[in-house]
């Protein structure tokens, strides 16, 4: 059996099981599509469990604040608030309210939810090749314990965040780095018993003049000095976004990015020993944290982006700052454009007035293939606009929007043939916020 290669065929294959992705399959298994999932982690969620405890991007900076992402996003949240304390809490940098939540109940929260759908969930798979032709993707072949699997279906979700699929199909995209720069990677951690009244009597000024004295001593090598500590649903417990790492590298004449297997792997030892260092910090130099110890790392690194499809729209920079609307527009984001740039510090860029961008249809369809959809942070905009639509909330309404499309593209076998505007009114029926209109005002923030 070793030898042989094991097929698996459904309506629609979902590649990555991280917010897009997982919103992507309960979107189409609720529409009656026969759904497989495709995850190279035990568990899904992606970024969301294995990176991070905090949702942005659910509402806009400023106060008031305005919601403008709902539908499966909502029903994700619901689900976690009914396994524990899920906190909502202002964001450090001004960026918006973050939800914060248990990452382990979020794996059962994202598995419930998909099994509720009809999904089918194969993990620890992790694709490698793709079978293409003519504009149109046939399979996607898997590595697993057991050996190669082929998976076959009329439409294909791209969600792998690197845009995995699209790159084995042959499917055009930007790779991060080679022509502008690419955002940095972060390893994130988690302390426990924290004293968490001192911590926070502490400003987030002090924690920044503190952090550049620790490095000015040449005691501490911290490449960020601007890096956020928050609260957690977990009495003591606060968790960290601090470190900094490139994401890029060039050999010789080649560009290679946090795709290569081999930078991959060095930063990701490369980070550990950089988290240490911040833990050493905060023991030593922040009030709260004298008696902390270290309950985790995340359990991979943090990637923010890598390749970006070219879409038939390419969301941009000026489309961002300028609020702009679309008419094929399937979501909003009123998220800055947030730069984590390489040095010391992360470059913030708001949209004026607490506006939104609203985030086209066009910019989930791979300009090189038919029967092919993208949804996450691989979608189809330029390295500043990513910046901003890059957040989970967004990820998980673009999910949402590109697995009722790939539902409904099921019978024809094309995505451009999807009536967007029935795609439109499905999503608002479900909850979901698609224009300006439909945000609502949220005041204040609560636990």
């Amino acid at each position: 059996m070793s030898g042989s290669t094991h097929v698996i065929t459904a309506d629609v294959v979902v590649v990555g099981a991280g917010s897009a992705g997982a919103s992507a399959a309960i979107a189409a298994g609720r529409a009656g599509a026969d759904v497989l999932l495709v995850e190279n982690n035990g568990f899904l969620g992606g970024t969301s469990t294995a990176v991070l405890d905090t949702f942005y991007g659910f509402f806009t900076p400023g106060s008031p604040t305005r919601k403008v992402v709902g539908g499966i996003g909502d029903d994700v949240l619901a689900g976690l608030r009914a396994l524990g304390p899920v906190v909502s809490r202002p964001n450090t940098f001004g960026a918006g309210t973050g939800i914060t939540y248990h990452p382990d109940h979020l794996k059962v929260v994202w598995e419930r939810l998909a099994s509720a759908a009809g999904v089918r969930a194969l993990l620890h798979a992790k694709l490698f090749a793709a079978r293409a032709g003519g504009g149109e993707v046939r399979a996607a072949t898997v590595a697993t314990k057991q050996g190669a699997y082929e998976v076959r279906a009329k439409v294909f979700v791209d969600a792998s965040g690197d845009a995995d699929l699209c790159h084995h199909a042959g499917i055009g995209y930007e790779l991060a780095g080679a022509e502008a720069p690419a955002q940095t990677l972060t390893t994130t951690f988690k302390m426990v018993n924290v004293d968490l009244a001192r911590r926070i009597a502490t400003p987030r000024a002090e924690i920044k003049r503190l952090m550049r004295e620790a490095a000015a001593s040449g005691e501490y090598r911290l490449p960020r000095l601007e890096g956020s500590d928050h609260i957690t649903p977990v009495d003591g417990m606060t968790a960290t976004i601090m470190t900094r790492l490139p994401s890029y590298e060039t050999r010789g004449s080649t560009v290679v990015n946090a795709t290569d297997p081999l930078l991959l792997s060095a930063r990701e030892i490369e980070g550990r020993e950089q988290a240490l260092e911040y833990v050493r910090f905060l023991r030593d130099r922040v009030p709260g944290y004298e008696s902390a110890s270290l309950a985790s790392f995340s359990s991979q690194i943090g990637v923010r982006e890598t390749r970006r499809v070219y879409g038939d729209y390419r969301l941009d920079r000026e489309d961002v700052l300028g609020a702009v609307e679309f008419e094929d527009q399937i979501g909003l984001c009123g998220a800055p454009i947030e730069d984590h740039r390489e040095g010391t510090d992360t470059a913030w860029e708001y949209i004026p007035g607490g506006g939104t961008v609203g985030i086209p249809y066009r910019t989930l369809l791979p300009r090189d293939a038919t029967n092919v959809l993208v949804a996450g942070r691989c979608f189809s905009a330029t390295h500043d606009a990513q910046a901003s639509v890059r957040s989970m909330a967004q990820c998980m309404a673009m999910g949402h929007a590109a697995g009722l499309a790939a539902a409904s593209a099921v019978a024809h076998g094309d995505v451009r043939k999807v009536d967007v505007a029935r795609l439109r009114d499905q999503l608002r029926e479900q909850g979901a916020i698609v224009r300006h209109g439909d945000a609502t005002i949220h005041e204040g923030h609560r636990s």
